[in-house]
């Protein structure tokens, strides 16, 4: 902790105390939630940025599209846009985000929108003539203007939420007892290695409730970057020269994932729009050399590089163990709520 968040400690009792005064009214029902008839699954996490949301996100799409009609929803994070906005032909990361584009592109047959109102969100993904059958609330567990029917609360290996503290001293968007509204919470990108032994030292760290589930996750590399029609396996290009881009809030394990002694690293904030003196500088960078950068930055700098020279490379998410208990709880879930809608 630097000595800037330890001084603003004051700030961070003030702003835990706020938050779980709210989080309190919405619990006695004083501050109302609103509860939708169809089945609404919440990921989020209890801190800022950097859990894996989006790759969990996409887990989820892929488990339930060919069973289920799916929308998204997210607020949209730095688009250039306001109020609902569902994506269509015209739709760009400058209108809907980053994030949303990107389930927009790799999953055709969903639908994706985008609101920081979620509950205005919803009714207007329930007003369209082919009804959404699942909702996936992305980065939603704070809101609780929804009362979604299932919570995931994903928590990085590196950063549990158990041993963080309140913004800003620390990065806890709400108190560690938010974690107790979750019904699965995942550990994200572990060790892939990680020992049982480990596992269950987080588990008592984490001090789950009964009804709680725990899955550990790490994050699976593609073995092929991807460019516009083409691709490259990543061990053939590994000790080329090449240049990174990332804006991502945590891209070392993507740099180290790629990088080799000669490389050029380029890191900037997460969600960065990339102005013409960024894409200049990627490009002098570069010179002839191929350029690698995140799935989620590829949205945003497809048109402004040479499509020979830019590549991305896909993540997910994939589990230590237990994916088809995951599984069936999610089915169980949807397929419950259906029914009784």
């Amino acid at each position: 902790m630097n000595l800037l968040r330890k001084i603003l400690f004051p700030f961070a009792i003030l702003y835990g105390l706020i938050t779980s005064i709210r989080n309190f009214l919405f619990d006695k029902g004083i501050l109302k939630s609103y509860f939708f008839d169809l089945p609404v699954i919440a990921v989020g996490n209890l801190s800022v940025g950097g859990t894996g949301k989006t790759p969990q996100i996409e887990y989820l799409i892929r488990l339930l599209s060919d069973t289920y009609k799916i929308s998204t929803l997210s607020r949209g994070y730095k688009r250039q846009s306001k109020g609902f906005i569902l994506a269509q032909a015209t739709s760009n990361a400058a209108t809907i985000g980053d994030e949303p584009f990107q389930f927009f592109q790799k999953f055709p047959s969903i639908q994706v929108a985008v609101d920081a109102d979620r509950k205005n969100g919803i009714e207007h993904l329930l007003s369209l003539s082919e009804k959404p059958e699942v909702i996936l609330l992305d980065d939603a567990f704070q809101h609780r203007k929804i009362k979604a029917g299932f919570y995931i609360l994903l928590t990085s290996y590196g950063d549990l939420y158990s041993d963080d503290c309140m913004l800003p001293t620390g990065n806890l968007r709400e108190s560690r007892d938010g974690a107790k509204r979750a019904d699965i919470i995942i550990v994200t990108k572990c060790p892939p290695a990680l020992s049982p032994e480990k596992q269950n030292a987080i588990k008592n760290k984490l001090n789950l409730a009964e009804n709680q589930e725990l899955y550990f996750t790490f994050i699976a590399y593609d073995t092929f970057i991807y460019g516009e029609n083409r691709k490259k396996n990543v061990s053939e290009i590994r000790t080329a020269s090449k240049v990174l881009v990332a804006g991502i809030a945590k891209p070392k394990p993507f740099f180290s994932y790629l990088q080799d002694s000669t490389d050029v690293c380029l890191s900037f904030p997460d969600h960065h729009h990339f102005t013409d003196k960024d894409i200049l500088d990627i490009k002098n960078s570069a010179q002839n050399n191929i350029i690698i950068t995140t799935e989620k930055d590829y949205v945003r700098l497809k048109g402004s590089l040479p499509s020979e020279q830019l590549f991305y490379l896909p993540i997910q998410s994939s589990f230590l163990s237990g994916s088809d208990d995951f599984d069936k709880t999610i089915m169980k879930y949807v397929g419950t709520s259906t029914r009784n809608g």
